[in-house]
């Protein structure tokens, strides 16, 4: 991730005008904002719990996830724009961050002022996370409709080979492939998903390149998970959290409609 961001270090933002936050454990990093639907927009169905990237590092915060997350709020859902631990900060990385962001989610799910069902998006690393979730046996106790991976890193293997973010994935890990840490963050480990998962990548996506995916796609498909993926022809890494894209519309597409069936 190299542009698009606003976060310099590993400091907590401040929440978004018109957002509550909350925290779901004792680290400053451990915390979300609730964004509530817009005035005047037509009501819709669950809470969209974003969840932001930056190759899990510290120097990239939720700060640049807002006007993803607020063009959800604007579409008439409640929002949940999340944080957790990065690598840099004390307890990020495996399992630590991974841990955040189940300790997240049942603190989201229990929440009655927050409609159910959830439905999760991530993109790039965040991609990553909301796809292992998707594996996890858990998934559907925290009432959840369905994922949405954008430009994710959904095979850490793939990642790994090709050196992405300069070898951000073992740095995320603590260690390569093969050891249990790897195994226990990577979604291609927990095939079929749970849930189901929707992919939606830029044809021109450099950071994460299209070919991240394939494996996941065939390997769950073929174990009978409910996967599908959407390829956005001239789209590129950024483009699919931009609101303004027409990638964009892809993304709330598949958000509605895991809304509706969930």
């Amino acid at each position: 991730m190299t542009s698009g961001t606003s976060g310099t270090g590993p400091s907590t933002p401040p929440p978004p005008a018109g957002a509550g936050t909350r925290s779901y454990g004792s680290d400053p990093a451990q915390v979300y904002d609730v964004l509530t639907p817009a005035a005047g927009a037509p009501a819709a169905t669950g809470t969209v719990v974003v969840v932001h990237g930056g190759f899990w590092r510290a120097a990239y915060d939720r700060q640049h996830a807002l006007p993803e997350a607020q063009a959800f709020a604007d579409t008439g859902f409640h929002v949940v724009l999340a944080e957790y631990r990065r690598v840099g900060m004390p307890g990020g990385g495996v399992p630590g961050t991974l841990d955040d962001v189940r300790d997240l989610l049942a603190s989201v799910s229990a929440r009655d002022d927050l409609p159910k069902p959830l439905v999760l998006v991530g993109h790039s690393a965040g991609g990553h996370l909301v796809t292992w979730v998707a594996g996890q046996p858990w998934a559907r106790d925290r009432r959840i409709a369905g994922v949405v991976s954008l430009a994710g890193v959904v095979d850490l293997g793939a990642a790994d080979r090709l050196h992405l973010g300069d070898d951000a994935t073992r740095d995320f890990v603590g260690s390569g492939p093969g050891t249990p840490a790897w195994t226990s963050a990577d979604p291609m480990s927990s095939l079929p998903p749970t849930v189901p998962v929707r992919l939606v990548n830029g044809a021109d996506d450099d950071t994460v390149p299209l070919g991240v995916s394939d494996d996941y796609v065939s390997r769950a498909t073929a174990a009978g998970g409910d996967v599908t993926e959407v390829v956005v022809e001239g789209a590129d890494h950024f483009a699919v959290i931009d609101p303004d894209s027409d990638a964009f519309d892809r993304v709330l597409a598949a958000v509605r409609s895991l809304a509706r069936t969930g």
